[in-house]
């Protein structure tokens, strides 16, 4: 398969685990449970390893040997690594193993490495046997401390970051933290409005349902997640994707499926309808809502329906999804009439993600010394997509981020907007061929890229094409969710003075380069059927054109505008577990345009400054952010009822950092909402911009 610049493991926003507030707390709460949703049905839960998964581990240790950047070796390190890394998979907060059960596996700290080289992974199942053995112990527990009686006016915390927490190192050490767990789920019910009992029936279904879904992990699933235990001890961001994995990557890059277009979370063992996809097939039939909970699938017009409560999330996506043309039945409980049972057929067809493509607007603003506005065109862009399959084909029209801009380009062109903005907020990556001639529609011609790899070479990537599809001031907006390629877009610009970079203080600092080996063909070749998943391997490290790694560093804006993206901590690349340092190469000759300077940097930033200073949508920002900074620090969080109200009164942060990314990954959302102050902000930096550029409108190489 082709190089792919893959997509930051912080791609998708999700909570930070030092996120502050309450209402951090309470999503806190759901992320200590482990949820796995991964691979497909089991008819069983693990037992010993087979043929298979002595083959696929063999690809995996050998090509990760052979291959990967570092040219590390299975060794002791790597046991070291790997054997931390599962346990930290399987039990992050620590509220399952014993501190015992983690002395005996840690005799084989460096053991590790010698059953890998031999292809045997049973100790993930004596490691995982054990783990199902507790999660069993510690539910019991949990669900007698439902009914425990429990004093909510006492003054008593519990410890709110993972990293300060150790394992219990008794079953009485164990029972008390689970009696402090369950008080604090209980409080944030109580504080969401529900009655106690409600707020009991709530707990109880919780804590079943996560026992259940661990209890149904399957091979494929338990294989994937000790192999990319031993992966990331090379770096963050090589991993074994299993079949059903693989599978959903693909989707992705391609942006396209056959389902009934509908995007579903799981909660406390039900599937609730999150989100209606614009344009897919539950849209068109119109009777399937947001918040509608979704209790049975079934096939065709007449086929039986599958009981889906409690069934893991992957398992329900495969029973939905189908081909395009057949019927999907849905028993629903709708949102608004909880009480009624309703069932749905809906003919699945071809789902787009709109959401994920690039989608452009034309935005008025500002005033040109004629007294008319500012034609502003704006690409707004999520991921650096291409349909890895349809290219290798040759099929002509396979979806593809360069095409879709450049459609996009023309468009501006013809509307003869005065400049263009490129909004990679939220952007974790994609595609390095993309991101290479992406940037081939802003400059005339040179490199775009370097990548480094285990020889030490550095060999660039370049836009062959002369001329440029717009060559008129360009802002390219990043946060610190933009990642990959999004850096090796706004490193690029910045480099050659193409435009400017405004948004969060850095990007996220990804900076190498990954390509996904499918392991049935390197195994049989590509004409096979077989899917054995893929390894996705850190081959290469990538160097902006003046030689700067974005590794660990990312792209420093020059204008930053201030958001509560930039404080949240345990995103960035620095913040990854075995995360490779950034380094330099060799400047490369490029082109330089000069349509940015350190006195249009400084005059951009003071004018934004002065505006900032005098919004009150900003100084509430900066409250808000300020609050966030003294609070992110505290070890511990109340299981004081009254207190927990207080403090949730007074910082709501997270849930303002939710609804944010809420708006970032919706279907509906408009192409650039002016709304929002960010993005009115953002627009008044662009007409400054172009004021301070004077005669300069085009960009011409010096």
């Amino acid at each position: 398969m082709p190089l792919v610049c893959t997509r930051s493991p912080h791609a998708r926003p999700r909570l930070c685990s030092r996120a502050a507030g309450p209402r951090a707390w309470a999503l806190l709460s759901a992320l200590m449970l482990p949820v796995l949703l991964l691979a497909a049905p089991a008819s069983a839960r693990p037992k010993a390893p087979d043929l298979q998964d002595r083959q696929i581990t063999k690809v995996v240790r050998v090509r990760m040997e052979a291959w990967h950047l570092t040219g590390q070796r299975v060794d002791d390190t790597v046991s070291e690594r790997c054997l931390d890394s599962f346990l930290k998979s399987l039990d992050p907060w620590k509220l399952y193993f014993l501190q015992s059960d983690i002395d005996e596996f840690q005799q084989n700290r460096h053991r590790v490495d010698d059953m890998l080289n031999n292809n045997d992974v049973s100790f993930a199942y004596t490691i995982f046997s054990r783990f199902l053995a507790r999660v069993e112990e510690r539910t019991q527990t949990a669900l007698e401390q439902i009914d425990a009686p429990h004093d909510f006016t006492v003054d008593e915390s519990m410890i709110r970051e993972r990293d300060d927490t150790t394992y219990p190192k008794s079953v009485d050490e164990a029972v008390e933290r689970w009696r402090k767990r369950v008080k604090f789920d209980m409080v944030v019910q109580l504080a969401d409005g529900k009655e106690t009992d409600e707020a009991k029936e709530k707990l109880r279904k919780r804590y079943n349902s996560v026992r259940k879904r661990w209890d149904e992990t399957d091979d494929d699933e338990l294989l994937e997640l000790f192999l990319t235990s031993m992966t990331s001890a090379f770096d963050p961001h090589s991993s074994y994707m299993s079949k059903s994995t693989l599978e959903d990557f693909d989707i992705a890059m391609r942006l396209e499926l056959d389902g009934i277009g509908a995007a579903l979370r799981s909660e406390d063992g039900y599937t609730t309808v999150q989100e209606i996809i614009a344009g897919g097939a539950a849209d068109e039939d119109g009777r399937l809502k947001e918040g509608d909970i979704i209790v049975s699938v079934g096939q065709g017009a007449t086929g039986p329906m599958d009981d889906i409560v409690d069934m893991k999330l992957r398992n329900v996506v495969k029973l939905i999804r189908g081909k395009q043309g057949t019927v999907v039945r849905l028993e629903v409980k709708p949102a608004d009439n909880p009480k009624e049972l309703k069932v749905y057929e809906i003919i699945r067809d071809r789902v787009e993600l709109k959401n994920q493509e690039a989608r452009g607007a034309v935005i008025n603003w500002g005033r040109k010394p004629s007294g008319q506005p500012y034609k502003i065109g704006v690409v707004a862009l999520p991921s650096f997509y291409m349909d890895m399959e349809g290219a290798r084909r040759g099929l002509p029209n396979y979806r593809s981020t360069t095409r879709d801009v450049a459609r996009l380009l023309s468009g501006f062109n013809d509307q003869g907007v005065d400049a263009v903005v490129v909004d990679l907020r939220f952007n974790g990556g994609g595609s390095l061929q993309e991101s290479v001639a992406m940037t081939g529609l802003f400059i005339d011609r040179g490199p775009v890229v370097q990548v480094k790899g285990p020889d030490g070479r550095s060999i660039p990537h370049a836009d062959d094409d002369p001329g440029m599809l717009w060559s008129g001031p360009l802002m390219v907006m990043t946060n610190k969710f933009s990642a990959s390629a999004s850096e090796i877009f706004a490193g690029a610009i910045q480099d050659y003075g193409r435009g400017i970079v405004v948004g969060d203080e850095s990007t996220h600092g990804k900076g190498t380069v990954q390509q996904l080996f499918n392991l049935a063909e390197l195994l049989f070749g590509r004409q096979t059927s077989k899917n054995w998943g893929a390894l996705k391997l850190t081959i290469q490290q990538f160097y902006r054109p003046g030689g700067d790694s974005t590794q660990n560093r990312g792209v420093v804006s020059d204008v930053v505008i201030p958001a509560l993206t930039q404080h949240i901590e345990g995103i960035s690349e620095r913040d990854l577990d075995y995360a490779l340092s950034f380094d330099q190469v060799k400047e490369m000759r490029h082109d330089r345009f000069g349509m940015v300077n350190g006195g249009i940097k400084a005059e951009l930033q003071r004018l934004s400054a002065d505006r900032i200073s005098q919004s009150a949508d900003f100084q509430k920002d900066l409250k808000q952010i300020n609050r966030y900074e003294e609070q992110k620090d505290k070890k511990t969080v109340t299981l004081n009822l009254e207190q927990y109200l207080a403090e949730k009164e007074e910082l709501d942060a997270d849930k303002e950092q939710e609804e944010t990314f809420e708006k970032a990954t919706d279907t509906d959302r408009p192409v650039f909402d002016m709304e929002e102050h960010y993005n009115k902000e953002a627009m008044s930096i662009v007409a400054d911009y172009l004021r301070l550029l004077g005669e300069k409108k085009l960009a011409v190489a010096r």
